[in-house]
């Protein structure tokens, strides 16, 4: 009988894969395990579905990718014949017709024991009943004498999978997450973890995924926490990284120590999401760079910043496209940004191909008045502008509408929604604000841009404007974005009724016109850009609306339901469920 170890070193791999990249995440877990050798640990530990990177969506689906994953996860586990640390390491698992999310636990050259997730989360960003079977109930895997529970993600975030583990006989929980980052997720998985220790009695080390895949941002954050609820590790968001734990066996109890970093929260949170995701966009995707219109506006003032911060300068190309309507402050406010950024910076007039489409249309639209037709040619001719750019030297270009214009259509499709990936996509109006003014006196870790004022001051206190006509303002068409972002969030991320927002004091024909809007606008949201999530429901993955869709809400209040219609009899028996 194997006599328990009084110690255990464990590596951390807060690492960033590339989805698809079952070669490149191999040659990734191969240095993260030389370094953890070096370092004299006796585990290393990867975030979830690693070899194949997170989520997969149908590529899982796929037989030859399915293979080479396990080529890859075999190839690992012959490596752990050389005495080094043994592996938890997280892939697809083909078996018996079915896919699994796995976690293999590899040693002495040798595939020891695998585990199958079991609770296959199917909400917001989430849809792994699509693509994977669930697997049973697990009992802990073996580590050289140490039985470990190794729930994965999901699983922790209801009691069964611990309490079976528990059980079971483990003696400690390592959870393998694909955790994506939004504004309230610390707070989230804290209580998730502490509700599992409590239960439990059981130490749990949570290993979170870093980096950027599509729409999704995942900051790592990993960290420890003791059986009496003390944090034991934590480490730093939005940063790769391979770090130690010690696992120490006290009384029949295991207790954990590593380094404790502090990290970002809120804004800065926020704004450090946009970054990474912007830059794993266009690292992952092999663009050389980024190019975006400058048009002396706040949003692609801060767009422009942060792709500094996730390229550094002299990948990144703005440009001003100045019309007949783009005022002087405009123009001298896109020139101060881009010359406090150290971008390249060009202008380039519309003047010529506006009125050439305006000359070509004459004829059709003969005896009609201007309206928003002619508007929308500007930023068409500049979407045009700047997509030919892109085709001609192979930069991305940005597209910079941010949640409160992409909420209620105030956005020209093939104009300014032209562009491959928005950073500021899930940020409303206020918040670009707010964030544009922290830039000035902050950056992230890691940012590539220079310190200090990069966003004019101008820019951030200036009324907003589209202009497209002479002295056009967005609070012409639009409420004031203060009020504006209260509706928007009550209706998209609450999806709360008419009659309730206009209760809490707010104006009923202002809250029933911006209902109406973001109903109108489902066709352009769904045609547009993909962009970093940063909210509890982003335009996307969270909220999936149809387009063509005639319900609106009347605003008047939520009726209670008629149980005088219902017969006793009618509904099935439903089993309470306590969460």
């Amino acid at each position: 009988m194997t006599q328990t170890p009084s110690s255990l070193l464990i590596a951390v791999a807060q690492l960033n894969p590339v989805m698809g990249d079952v070669t490149g995440n191999l040659a990734k877990a191969r240095a993260a395990r030389a370094d953890a050798a070096a370092a004299g640990a006796d585990l290393l530990v990867f975030s979830e579905l690693f070899i194949s990177g997170y989520p997969p969506e149908d590529l899982v689906l796929k037989p030859a990718f399915q293979a080479a994953c396990r080529q890859a996860t075999e190839a690992l586990a012959r490596d752990t014949a050389d005495g080094g640390p043994a592996v938890l390491v997280t892939t697809p698992w083909a078996e018996g017709g079915r896919v699994y999310n796995a976690l293999v636990h590899a040693d002495a050259g040798l595939i020891q024991a695998i585990r199958f997730k079991v609770d296959l989360p199917n909400y917001s960003v989430f849809d792994e009943k699509r693509v994977f079977a669930p697997g049973p109930l697990p009992g802990p895997v073996n580590v050289r004498g140490v039985r470990i529970g190794v729930p994965i993600c999901e699983d922790i975030w209801g009691e069964e999978v611990v309490e079976t583990l528990s059980e079971t006989g483990a003696e400690m929980l390592i959870v393998p997450n694909g955790s994506p980052y939004r504004e309230s997720v610390y707070d989230e998985r804290m209580s998730t973890i502490v509700a599992r220790i409590g239960e439990s009695g059981l130490p749990l080390l949570y290993v979170n995924q870093v980096g950027g895949q599509d729409e999704l941002v995942f900051d790592g954050a990993s960290l420890a926490v003791n059986a009496d609820r003390s944090l034991a590790m934590q480490l730093p968001a939005f940063a790769e990284t391979v770090a130690l734990v010690r696992a120490t066996r006290e009384g029949g109890t295991w207790r954990f120590s590593g380094p404790i970093h502090g990290h970002d929260t809120g804004d800065e949170a926020n704004y450090a999401a946009c970054v990474l995701g912007l830059r794993d966009y266009v690292e992952k995707n092999r663009f050389p760079g980024v190019v975006l219109g400058l048009s002396g506006g706040i949003d692609s003032a801060i767009c422009a910043a942060m792709a500094v911060d996730a390229l550094g300068p002299d990948r990144v190309h703005c440009v001003m496209l100045p019309y007949r309507y783009t005022a002087a402050d405009s123009l001298k406010d896109a020139f101060d940004c881009a010359k406090a950024l150290g971008v390249r910076y060009d202008v380039v007039s519309i003047a010529a191909a506006v009125e050439g489409l305006e000359a070509t249309l004459a004829p059709l639209f003969q005896g009609t008045s201007r309206d928003i037709t002619e508007e929308n040619l500007q930023s068409r001719a500049r979407g045009t502008i700047l997509m030919s750019i892109s085709n001609k030297f192979g930069a991305m270009v940005v597209t910079t509408g941010n949640k409160s214009e992409m909420s209620v259509g105030y956005a020209t499709i093939y104009g300014d929604m032209n562009g491959g990936y928005n950073p500021v996509k899930d940020l409303y109006k206020s918040e670009v604000f707010r964030l544009s003014a922290l830039r000035n006196r902050w950056k992230p870790a890691g940012a590539l841009g220079p310190d200090g004022e990069v966003i004019p001051v101008n820019i951030i206190v200036k009324p907003p404007t589209a202009e497209l006509r002479e002295n056009q303002k967005d609070q012409d068409s639009l409420p004031p974005y203060d009020v504006l972002d209260a509706i928007l969030e009550r209706l998209v991320e609450r999806e709360a009724s008419v009659a309730s927002i206009v209760a809490e004091g707010f104006e009923a024909e202002t809250v029933k016109k911006v209902e109406r809007l973001l109903n109108i606008a489902e066709y352009k949201r769904r045609q547009a850009a993909p962009g970093v999530k940063v909210t509890a429901r982003n335009f996307g993955r969270d909220r999936r609306y149809p387009i063509v869709n005639r319900f609106r809400d009347s605003g008047e209040p939520v009726p209670a339901p008629d149980m005088a219609v219902l017969n006793p009899t009618a509904m099935p028996k439903l089993d309470v469920v306590d969460f």
